[in-house]
């Protein structure tokens, strides 16, 4: 309880113990007195952080127990993406940028970066942040589950779309509308169906789909869902739905977590 408590009422400045490749020269943030630190990490309502080179914290932890660690930049998966595509001059559609830890990091290796969240909180922090690291970046309000905006082009070399499926109340409309514009190549990383549960069916254009359906918080919350509750596709009918639009898939990682199994897929048009 006293370390929840001391979590709670730390400074949003404060140094934090992190290891030493977690440090990141975060241009702007660097010549920041710790008084404007302090007042940038309270204007958004961050939920994660990164620090900068003399370990102090950009953002904000979500929790005493979520997000409550320094990001790394960039993610492994970031990082394997980049080697298996080469995204330098890559134009990149990003489904789900959150606060940008993502999005740097794929604006660092070189790709031209469209991000899209469909809260406009994520897409003001994400341009905030990649401002302060100095890289580009296009951003987007989309709720994804919605016909895109107009002044959003779709057409990408490649999409990376990291824990945003299994929040879908359509994920299979979703990936339907969205894979035929993709040119080159597609990371997404989902949970999926577990494979012992109760699964419920839908149809879309005629076709029937399994699910497992979950729980979301609504609006609200910021990793959330943006409605009471999302379908979970199984794991088979996931790659089916590549293969129908043309893309050869791979499960990079299959692993269980928390809230249930999860996997990695690198699929690439053939």
């Amino acid at each position: 309880m006293l370390k929840c408590l001391e979590f709670f009422f730390r400074r949003p400045d404060e140094q934090v113990e992190t290891n030493a490749t977690l440090r990141l020269e975060i241009p702007v943030v660097e010549s920041l007195s710790s008084e404007d630190l302090q007042l940038l990490n309270k204007i958004l309502p961050w939920n994660c952080f990164v620090c900068d080179s003399q370990g102090r914290r950009f953002g904000s932890a979500f929790s005493s127990d979520k997000r409550n660690a320094a990001q790394a930049v960039p993610d492994p998966r970031i990082v394997e993406f980049d080697r298996r595509y080469k995204l330098k001059g890559q134009r990149v559609l990003e489904v789900g940028c959150f606060e940008g830890i993502h999005t740097v990091a794929l604006a660092r290796a070189g790709a031209l970066v469209t991000a899209v969240d469909s809260r406009i909180e994520h897409v003001c922090k994400t341009l905030v942040r990649c401002g302060l690291f100095h890289v580009p970046v296009t951003a987007h309000v989309w709720d994804v589950e919605q016909p895109p905006p107009p002044t959003l082009n779709l057409d990408h070399h490649f999409l990376c779309h990291i824990g945003v499926l299994y929040h879908l109340v359509d994920p299979v409309s979703h990936l339907m509308r969205l894979l035929p514009t993709v040119q080159h190549g597609v990371m997404l990383d989902t949970h999926v169906a577990p494979e012992k549960a109760d699964l419920m069916s839908y149809d879309v254009e005629g076709k029937s789909y399994s699910y497992f359906q979950f729980t979301e918080s609504g609006r609200k919350a910021p990793f959330a869902g943006m409605y009471d509750h999302a379908k979970w596709l199984a794991t088979e009918q996931l790659l089916d739905i590549f293969y129908v639009n043309g893309f050869d898939a791979d499960i990079m990682e299959d692993r269980d977590e928390r809230n249930g199994p999860r996997v990695l897929i690198h699929a690439t048009r053939n």
